[in-house]
This record gives C-alpha cells, structure tokens and sequence, in this order.
C-alpha cells in the first residue's frame, strides 16, 4: 500500500476517534438541553432531528466537494461546521434560546456527515475482497471516541458548573475540542496530492449499467438507521424521568455507541466471506431482539440497557455490510454522488425518526416507540428480499 494511502488512513482513523468524542454530546445532553428549554420531551425528539438534519442536507454538498476538490477539503469544511455548531449551542445555552440550540445541533450535525463520509473514503483505495473489512476499521475507530464522549457528560457538566456556564453546557466544551483536533487531522493528516477516487477501466465500462437494487439496499441502511434513531433519542429522557442521572444515562448511550462500532470490523469481515446479504438479515435479527427487549422492560435498567447495546450491534450489521453492498454495486463515476445519496438518506431517515419518537412516547410510552418501530424493520426485511430477487435476474442477464 502507498504511503499515501497510509497516511489517508491513520488520519481517517485519528478523525473518527476524535468524532466520536465531539458528538457524544448531542446525543444525549443536546436532547436533555433541548427539553430543559422547551419544558417538554416533544423538544428532545426534535433534537436528534436537527442533528440528523444537518448530517443529511450536509451529505451531498460534502460529496460534491470530495469529488471537485478532494477527501482532505470536505473531511475539513464538516468538522468545522461542526465546530461553530457546539459554539453555537454553548451560546444558545446561556440565552435559553431553543431555536439557537436546534441551529447549533443542526450545524454539529455535518459532524455525523463527515463521520460517514469517513467510512467511504476508505473503500476508494481498497480492493473488492477486502472492502468490507476496511470500512469496518475507519468505522470501528469511533469506538474509542464514543465510549469517552458520552462519559465525559457528566464531568463536563461539573465543570460547567464550575465555571459558571449555562446549565447543560459544559459537556460541549469537549465538542469543540474534539472537532478543532478533527479538523487539523484532516487538513494536515491527508495530503493533496492523494487522488480521490481510483477507478478502473472495468469498473468505469461497468458504470453505465447501475445495479437496480442501489436505491433499495440505500433504503435498507436507512430504515436500520431510522430504527435506531428513535429509540436512542428517547432513551435518555425515559431514564432520567424514571430516576436516573445524566451520568447514568450518559453511560448507557456510552454502551449504545460502543455496540454500535465495536464489533463493526467482525461484521466487515462476515459481509466480505460469508456475503453481505446474510448479514444484513442477521442485523434486523438483533434489531428485532433489541426492540422486543425494550419493548417488554421499560422500566428495568439494566434490560433497557442490554436493549440499547443489542439495538447498536444490530445497527452495525445493517449498516457495515449495507455499506459494503452500495460499494460493491456502484464502481465507477458515479460512486461518490451514490455514496452521498445514501449519507443523505440515511441522516434523513435518522431525522423523521427523532420527528416521530417525541410524540410517540407521549402518546404510546416508551415500551410502544420500540413496538412502532418493528415497522421499520418490516420493511427492511421486505427491501433485502427484493435486493436478492433483483441481483438474481441481473446475474442471469
């Protein structure tokens, strides 16, 4: 390997750590703010929106540039945003002003999007039997990240407090940190003169012809995602309302965000030995498992804590080998623009979740979100089917 390509990856790797850390908070403290605010836990759905939001509405435009300008260029302008996001949002926090900390949330959001631009990058320098395996390192890196972040809430809650800054802040301290030492990673980490994209000649003659299960395997990571959205965001507002502390809250999101990157290089390998179909199915599995759990335990702890790790393993699946998959069926020109698609699509979706999951739970609770969203995963089953039955006709053409 190059030592271009090397260096492309330490800095990938270097960048989602330090992601992991910065976005830690807009989970669970970003929801808390939001509530805290608005006085209502509508406002803590509407959070994660905005957050997703900014991934979302981020995703192409950060795609356009990796393809105009390069990786180094995107990578760097996301985490920036993101930057001025958790600015934004310490400010917000002071003035007691919601739209303020939604913008901020919004615009720390482009973060998430240069998260899963990262897991892209990577596959442009890897070869097809190794894919999988690669994108699931960039994507395992953020494990070391999210499992400090979200622990680092409670002590940057004190140290807020200490320093006289608005309630709920503190924790942000640490988000801006973090996305300043992402940036720098990228900008300095990747070189310029790194091509963006290698493509073959096969795989530019092969172009033309786009696998017509793009769209449907872009929608099974979505729904994943979606599935995933709506019951996190929730999460840490059920527990505290039921007596817990945003410590222990912050923590259980911790173990969420662990077991949704920790395993990610056994799914990565799976999706590239035993296919990426099979472990896809295995993802909606866990996802199911996961929402029964929640579903039936609302208010036992520890199982909405087992919940919640099994709701991130099952993410994982779904989203490594769907991934791997939209890889594998989209070589070409064209990659990048379906990569930003599917970056877009899967933030959308997160976004409609965290819509959805306030009012859910003040309608139905929070053991009936995690009965709604068995939906979701409905419909990813009924979407791989289709994958399988469309990829069979092309092969036989």
């Amino acid at each position: 390997m190059e030592s271009g390509v090397r260096r492309i990856g330490r800095a990938l790797i270097a960048g989602q750590v330090l992601a992991g850390i910065g976005l830690g908070s807009s989970v669970s403290v970003g929801s808390l703010l939001a509530a805290h605010i608005a006085g209502g836990e509508s406002a803590a759905g509407l959070a994660v929106t905005m957050s997703t939001l900014g991934a979302a509405v981020a995703a192409i435009p950060l795609a356009r540039v990796a393809m105009q300008r390069g990786r180094r260029l995107a990578l760097t302008i996301g985490a920036s945003i993101a930057i001025l996001g958790g600015t934004i949002i310490i400010i917000a926090g002071g003035l007691l002003s919601l739209p303020l900390v939604l913008l901020g949330l919004m615009a720390l959001g482009v973060g998430s999007a240069v998260n899963l631009q990262a897991r892209f990058a990577v596959t442009d320098y890897s070869s097809a039997e190794n894919r999988g395996r690669d994108l699931s390192m960039v994507v395992w890196a953020t494990t070391v990240g999210a499992i400090i972040g979200p622990n680092l809430n409670g002590i940057g809650v004190i140290l807020g407090d200490a320093i006289g800054m608005p309630e709920l802040t503190g924790p942000f301290i640490f988000t801006v940190a973090a996305q300043l030492a992402a940036a720098s990673i990228y900008w300095w980490g990747i070189g310029p003169n790194v091509p963006t994209v290698t493509v073959t000649r096969s795989a530019a003659a092969t172009a033309a012809k786009l696998s017509r299960a793009v769209p449907f395997a872009i929608a099974v990571i979505g729904l994943g995602h979606a599935t995933m959205a709506g019951v996190m965001a929730m999460t840490p507002i059920h527990l505290v309302h039921d007596g817990a502390s945003v410590g222990e809250a912050s923590f259980v999101i911790s173990l969420h965000v662990a077991g949704m990157y920790a395993l990610s290089p056994v799914f990565g390998i799976l999706s590239d030995k035993i296919g990426r179909i099979p472990v896809l199915i295995f993802g909606q599995v866990v996802l199911a498992i996961s929402l029964a759990i929640t579903a039936l335990f609302p208010m036992d702890h520890t199982m909405v804590t087992i919940g919640l790790v099994l709701l991130g393993l099952g993410w994982s699946a779904n989203t490594v080998a769907g991934s791997a998959l939209i890889g594998e069926l989209s070589q070409g020109p064209k990659r990048l623009t379906i990569q930003g698609r599917s970056d877009a699509a899967m933030s959308a979706s997160g976004a409609l979740a965290g819509v959805l999951a306030g009012p859910a739970v003040m309608a139905l609770g929070y053991s009936g979100l995690s009965v709604a969203a068995f939906a979701f995963v409905g419909a990813a089953v009924a979407l791989i089917a289709l994958i399988v039955t469309l990829r069979s006709r092309e092969t036989a053409e």
